[in-house]
């Protein structure tokens, strides 16, 4: 059950993420970004010592922040 959760926020974070930086992408690309997303930006929010809200709109919040870093990172590189 848990993977099940992990992977909707993941898909919501991803997508929240796509639109705010006016990214296209697929469902899986979405799922990705906030997956990955929600480790880098528990790892960097942790670092600052910014404390964290807990349940799942946490999460959604902290995967959106990690993704949108992702995206611009991928925006960077890429140009």
């Amino acid at each position: 059950m848990e993977i099940i959760i992990i992977i909707l926020v993941g898909a919501v974070s991803g997508w929240i993420a796509s639109m705010v930086m006016g990214v296209k992408s697929s469902p899986l690309v979405n799922i990705i970004l906030g997956v990955v997303g929600g480790m880098l930006g528990g790892y960097l929010l942790g670092l600052v010592n910014v404390p964290m809200m807990s349940g799942v709109l946490g999460d959604i919040i902290v995967s959106v922040i990690g993704a949108v870093i992702l995206v611009f990172i991928y925006k960077v590189i890429s140009k």
